[in-house]
């Protein structure tokens, strides 16, 4: 790579016009086959350092942040520790978008985090970990199905409802003959547990992650009747009327009984 190159990448990455950002990543996913390491790491602080924009403040910069987690997998495995270290950067903007980051990386970010999650003892480092590990789209994650079940007990509300909610998307990827039974006994242990939160977010990921287990055939004909009658308590339609107060717990069990419907059709 050129230092004119590398100069224009530079400046079109610290314009705030997103059609000039679009462009110095695009130039850069071009140099990324023909680049040193070390030119790689230089280039991918610039990127990473788009991980801080706040869409709320500015939505018109939305395809230029996806488009740069989506180059983060380009860069290669080295970015792995780098954005693991980025975690304890304490903004959640940027904390987010690595655990979408740790997603497109996939399978090979999945030991590095678990590591991590052995070793970490900040709370709040622990659940963005657990939130990566749940965006990973790979059967590998199974992996990590042990920890992240022990995270769905712990007493920090956030990282409960974290790990229910990963929970659910580890069972998207993960086929039933691969779900040791042990571990899918666990997980419906937890789901049980978590659907008497006093947080309605928690009850909320809970009849979501129930409904997965359903919808990707991984209850048993028993099991899915138990999940509609819990739905059935959840929205007051059964003979008990005794439904959740929280309305996103309510909208959740519809949708999980409505998807399952489709699904059997």
């Amino acid at each position: 790579m050129t230092a004119e190159t590398y100069e224009k990448i530079k400046t079109l990455l610290n314009s705030s016009d997103s059609e000039e950002i679009h462009q110095g990543l695009v130039l850069i996913r071009e140099e990324l086959p023909n680049i040193t390491e070390e030119s790689a790491q230089s280039l991918f602080e610039m990127v990473s350092a788009l991980f801080y924009i706040d869409l709320l403040d500015h939505p018109e910069h939305a395809f230029v942040l996806d488009e740069a987690v989506s180059l983060v997998a380009d860069f290669g495995e080295f970015v792995v520790p780098i954005l693991l270290n980025n975690l304890d950067a304490g903004d959640m903007k940027a904390q987010l978008t690595i655990g979408h980051a740790f997603g497109r990386i996939g399978e090979a970010a999945i030991e590095p985090l678990l590591e991590s999650y052995l070793c970490e003892e900040s709370e709040e480092c622990r659940i963005f970990l657990v939130y990566a590990l749940g965006k990973i789209r790979s059967p590998k994650i199974l992996e990590a199905f042990e920890k992240v079940l022990g995270a769905a007990k712990a007493d920090t509300l956030e990282l409960r409802d974290t790990a229910i909610r990963a929970l659910g998307n580890f069972v998207e990827v993960i086929s039933p003959e691969d779900l040791p039974e042990g571990d899918k006994k666990e997980m419906l242990e937890a789901i049980q547990v978590a659907l008497s939160d006093s947080s309605a977010g928690v009850r909320s990921k809970a009849i979501r992650s129930y409904g997965k287990l359903a919808r990707f055939k991984h209850l048993s004909g028993e099991e899915i009747k138990k999940f509609k009658d819990t739905c059935e308590l959840l929205l007051g339609v059964d003979d008990k009327f005794t439904w959740d107060r929280a309305y996103i717990v309510r909208k959740e069990a519809q949708d999980a009984l409505n998807c399952l419907e489709d699904c059997d059709e």
